[in-house]
């Protein structure tokens, strides 16, 4: 057992593993493969299975892959959307000079938001 545990262990140096977004994918196959069992149409049933192995593949190809980095980016920005949705207190806009998200209070009408990276001053209504 401490043999395959070591194996393992070299296996996966380098790779990126699991997080939240492949927890997600996971959940969301899982919940596709479920469905699929209680549809009696074959089209369906064939269309939802074929999706419940793409989002399980998909988890699988993310936690071993080697481009980390990559796999970091998207895991964040899922997380940055994650939370978009569940603050209802705030807006969030683009800087269209330099892109950088700015949040700012909901509910005040049309007000000047200044980007704090680049000092830009945009109007938006929130």
């Amino acid at each position: 057992m401490n043999r395959f545990k070591q194996w393992l262990q070299r296996f996966m140096m380098g790779r990126y593993g699991t997080d939240k977004l492949n927890m997600w994918i996971l959940g969301g196959g899982l919940v596709l493969c479920i469905i699929s069992i209680f549809i009696a149409f074959p089209p369906v049933n064939l269309l939802l299975t074929a999706g419940s192995y793409a989002l399980m593949i998909w988890a699988i190809f993310r936690t071993f892959s080697r481009n980390t980095y990559k796999r970091y980016r998207e895991n964040r920005r899922f997380l940055m959307m994650l939370d978009r949705i569940k603050d209802r207190d705030h807006r969030y806009f683009d800087c269209p000079k330099c892109r950088q998200p700015v949040r700012v209070p909901r509910g005040k009408g049309k007000i000047m938001i200044t980007c704090p990276k680049c000092k830009e001053k945009f109007q938006r209504k929130t």
